[in-house]
């Protein structure tokens, strides 16, 4: 059975154009996300690593090294199961910085603009041959399929076509922050296929050549020898190497890093994919004996990696062999198309953009896009020519296995990535140079001189001879133990830069950490960040790329935190290094955003990131290590649960820590508060803990903070924090500042109101006595008015009149004076200059209206020119509680006798009394809340709580003297000229 090649070209034809209408829907959202954004479709995608190799030339190597064409399998195996310690790792790096390739990974790692390109270089020139196995196995199948010669024109136009949907695939639009969405659903859809056609393939094998599987154990019983190939080579053969190499290529193939890591969506995919995928290529792999078995039982007469082909031919319906033919196509495309895009990303970044960076004036995201797809079709197009030059007889899992020792050069450098911290950029790039010259003369001059493309001289195969190794253990052997030598030795010799000492932690951190920068930013806002970005990438492209960072932040653009915007261009270069690559990231935002190497880091962001670091080695920590850990977490959790404010600055007042208690007093969240200076912090706090901080007073009471029209009342207090490496008792430079913020409203407003409450219970026990007072008045004015309605004596209707007005005054003097008393005013004092005598008399004239103070006299010694600067209601308030103490404590006939005169700026007010005194036992008592002497309900042990209260807040003192059985003196201390104000 044989078709015309315009069937299988048409066939081929529809099945990419299946593929592109499958990429297409994907990308324009015609189908749900879920459909595709889901674990199975990524672990399909995987499916990439099938490519020709397995689909045709697994069997070809299961003819001759048995079942060793398994390790290709169980190394990658290997790597996924150690998905968390080797895959998972990598994953992060990638999603963190926008790693988009193997060359970004390790010119990331390395801070090596030369590192990227020898990865870009050698992982182009080890693909090249994978490229041109693609290209032959497609054209090899053609002709297994028509029986007759392949012209060569169809290998370029195959070529052709894989550009073309290569750029529909993968470069339809510049989108370093995005999936492609559709590209993954291509991929996975295309690994259906190869799985399907395979699996079809296997069960014609058996049901269809071997007639069930009763047949094929019979074939087997009678010709042991075949399974004789299958089990001598693993014992004989490189079976380690293999194994090995695969291992290698499960992640550090282009195809593989970009579909696994680039492409991923989800950890969590990830960790399916650590079981799913081996599954998967086990079911792949199922079909590859009875394939081979059938194919030696029909004595084909073929290559065997042709005998995917050749059993359907013989014995197979008409679409049979169509359909294996489309599952070869299948995955010789899917390879060529990812592994093209991923070495296109890293041309562009390593190669093109350093070697013809655009104008600034030019689009940048346009010529970034039509410079991919010219790569494109300059590696496809190089692949063809590697696939002329070869000679055409060379098997398909050789040159895959040339590409696999390729790309394990690369694993010390991950090795040193992830686990050796000490790694240096010499030593990676020595390593490499040493690794790729050992597999150009072991590997590549010798592909070259079999294909009769040049001649070297070197009897490769006498050496390896000579070794006791195949060319594959020797290869693998040599290249790795130069490379892996080199990289220590020379890392061991060189010495990190600052730069390589950062992204060493980073990489090995669970979290990204921004590390503290050496300097501080001279750009001090988005829009600097936004011009200085322009000269280099023109003024569209920065104003996208800072507005995409200010975005990924939730900052908006009026941002002038030095640790916001540090953040931001941090953010910015992780963007970049997306579209343009680490390399040419990190030199654009060093020349565009500079940093003033002279100045100080900020102490809030060293602290920042130690604390950071701390947190994320937590786990890792051991030991005394672990305690003091310990002990500095919770000596931490004691500072943020303080019940206090507490705000710590550095020596440029640059707030370190931001507590919780000062969080829900201020309204201001630590992390914006956190890395400001507190001159920029919100009002009214920037003016009041800045003022503070510069202010020589460690200490300030009682201040009156107006908060949202409300007054509030604050203790604030300070302390230095000392240089930690000065002797315990020495001062000397101090290295910031520790402010305590207590806050005083609610106990303020307690006070206020029981202060009120205080002077109610008193107005209460004076309203018999104000009835009384009243109702004399009132009963005057009635007769008086009576005797006004029949008196028509003009003189004596006018002292009636007169006598009423009297009568009326008394009236509105009693009023007026429970009036001031008894209203609650504002919490706050208000002060104001007057005399003193005038509250004297307006307390006797208050309490003189009470039972007890009608039985008790009253003497007024206060000259009148003494003048007082206070809160006149709340010293009123003192006299009140006073006389009415001594009224109660006083028999009828006792005299209260006040005293006040001036001395040394101060006024000393004395109230005397002959009544009981008070016994030594209860005198520390009295000034306690609710404390009284009283009979219960008599008293509520409030009055000289608050009359304490008050005279502290004028900044005076109070004292008893007395005598039981002779009497009490209270002396009160005031400033003459009112309270000090600070």
């Amino acid at each position: 059975m044989t078709y015309d090649l315009e069937i299988l070209f048409g066939a081929s034809l529809f099945y990419l154009l299946l593929l592109f209408f499958v990429a297409y829907v994907t990308d324009s959202g015609l189908v749900p996300d879920q459909w595709t954004d889901n674990a199975p479709v990524y672990v399909l995608s995987l499916g990439v690593y099938a490519t020709s190799w397995t689909y045709y030339g697994s069997v070809g190597f299961a003819e001759s090294e048995g079942y060793q064409f398994l390790t290709i399998y169980m190394g990658l195996t290997i790597a996924f199961i150690l998905s968390p310690v080797l895959l998972q790792p990598l994953l992060r790096l990638t999603r963190e910085y926008q790693l988009t390739s193997l060359a970004d990974l390790l010119a990331f790692r390395y801070r090596s603009q030369l590192g990227g390109v020898l990865v870009t270089l050698f992982m182009l020139l080890g693909s090249l041959p994978y490229i041109a196995l693609q290209i032959r196995a497609v054209t090899s199948s053609i002709q297994v399929l028509t029986h007759d010669e392949i012209p060569q024109v169809l290998a370029l136009g195959f070529c052709g076509m894989l550009t073309l949907f290569s750029i529909l695939f993968g470069a339809r639009h510049i989108t370093p922050r995005e999936k492609h969405r559709g590209l993954v659903a291509a991929i996975a859809f295309e690994s259906l296929v190869k799985i399907v056609a395979m699996l079809l393939v296997g069960y014609f094998a058996i049901f269809g050549v071997f007639s069930g599987p009763d047949s094929l154990n019979e074939y087997l019983a009678s010709h042991p020898e075949a399974l004789k190939k299958l089990y001598e080579p693993v014992r004989e053969g490189p079976w380690a190497t293999l194994l090995f190499l695969s291992f290698c290529a499960a992640f550090l193939l282009p195809r593989q890093f970009h579909m696994t890591f680039t492409e991923n969506l989800s950890m969590r995919s990830l960790a399916t994919a650590s079981w799913a995928f081996p599954l998967f290529l086990l079911l792949l792999n199922l079909s590859i004996p009875p394939i081979l078995w059938a194919g030696d039982y029909l004595q084909l007469g073929m290559d065997p990696d042709y005998y995917v082909l050749g059993i359907t031919l013989s014995h197979g319906p008409p679409w049979l062999p169509i359909m294996a033919f489309i599952g070869g196509v299948s995955a010789a495309s899917a390879m060529v198309i990812v592994s093209t895009l991923a070495l296109s990303s890293m041309c562009l970044n390593h190669l093109l953009l350093p070697a013809s960076y655009p104008d600034p004036r030019v689009d940048l995201y346009r010529w970034l896009l039509w410079g991919r797809r010219l790569l494109i079709g300059l590696i496809i197009f190089a692949g063809y020519i590697f696939y002329e030059v070869l000679e055409h007889n060379q098997g398909l899992v050789q040159l895959g296995l040339i590409s696999f020792v390729a790309v394990a050069q690369f694993l010390p450098g991950i090795i040193g990535l992830l686990y050796w911290r000490r790694a240096t950029r010499e030593g990676f790039i020595a390593g490499l140079l040493g690794g790729i010259t050992v597999w150009i003369i072991t590997l590549l001059l010798p592909l070259l001189e079999k294909s009769g493309f040049l001649n070297t001289g070197i009897d490769m195969a006498a050496i390896q001879e000579t070794a006791g190794m195949d060319q594959w253990q020797f290869s693998t052997f040599w290249s790795l133990a130069c490379n892996g030598l080199l990289f220590a030795i020379i890392s061991l010799l060189t010495r990190q830069s600052p730069e390589e000492e950062e992204t060493a932690f980073a990489c090995r951190s669970e979290v990204a950490i921004m590390a503290p920068m050496s300097g501080t930013l001279m750009a001090g806002s988005p829009t600097q960040f936004a011009e200085g970005l322009a000269v280099m990438l023109g003024r569209e492209a920065a104003e996208m790329e800072v507005d995409q960072a200010l975005a990924d932040l939730q900052l908006d653009r009026n941002e002038t935190r030095p640790r916001e915007l540090k953040r931001l261009r941090q953010r910015i270069e992780r963007n970049l290094s997306g579209l343009l690559g680490p390399a040419m990231a990190h030199m654009i935002i060093n020349q565009q955003l500079k940093v003033d190497a002279d100045a100080k880091t900020a102490l809030a962001d060293s602290i920042r990131h130690m604390e950071e670091r701390m947190e994320q080695s937590r786990s890792k920590l051991k030991g005394l290590t672990a305690d003091l850990d310990a002990l500095r977490r919770y000596h931490r959790q004691i500072l943020l649960d303080l019940p206090l404010g507490v705000c710590a600055v550095d020596p440029d007042h640059t707030v370190v820590t931001w507590n919780l208690a000062l969080e829900l007093m201020s309204g201001v969240r630590s992390n914006e508060a956190t890395g400001r200076k507190l001159s920029s912090l919100p009002p009214p706090w920037g003016e009041l803990l800045a003022g503070f901080a510069l202010a020589q007073d460690e200490h300030i009471h009682h201040m009156e903070v107006p908060i949202n029209n409300r007054p509030h009342w604050f203790n604030l207090h300070k302390a230095a924090i000392l240089d930690p490496d000065l002797p315990r008792y020495q001062t000397g430079p101090r290295s910031g500042l520790v402010l305590l913020v207590e806050d005083l409203t609610d106990l303020e407003t307690l006070e206020a109101e029981l202060a009120h409450s205080d002077r109610l219970a008193s107005i209460g026990k004076l309203a018999a006595g104000v009835a009384h007072e009243i109702g004399n008045p009132v009963s005057g004015i009635a007769s008086l008015a009576q005797n006004l309605l029949e008196e028509r004596d003009e003189a004596t209707t006018q002292e009636s009149i007169e006598a009423i007005l009297q009568q009326t005054r008394r009236i509105s003097s009693i009023v007026q004076s429970l009036m001031s008393y008894s209203r609650s005013g504002r919490v706050g004092l208000n002060f104001e200059q007057f005399r003193l005598t005038d509250i004297i008399e307006e307390a006797i004239q208050l309490v003189g209206l009470t039972r007890a103070g009608k039985h008790v006299s009253f003497s007024n010694s206060c000259p009148d020119e003494l003048t007082i600067n206070g809160d006149r209601q709340r010293l009123a308030q003192v006299m009140v509680n006073l006389l009415t103490n001594a009224c109660d404590a006083s028999k009828p006939g006792d005299r209260v006798e006040i005293f006040a005169f001036a001395s040394q700026n101060q006024i000393q007010i004395e109230v005397m009394d002959q009544g009981e005194g008070i016994s030594d036992q209860v005198r520390d008592e009295i000034f306690e809340p609710f404390f009284t002497t009283k009979e219960a309900g008599k008293g509520t042990g409030l009055g000289l709580p608050m009359v304490a209260k008050i005279i502290d807040e004028h900044d005076g003192s109070i004292e008893i003297d007395s005598a039981p059985g002779i009497g009490t003196r209270v002396i009160i201390q005031l400033p003459l000229h009112g309270p000090e104000t600070s």
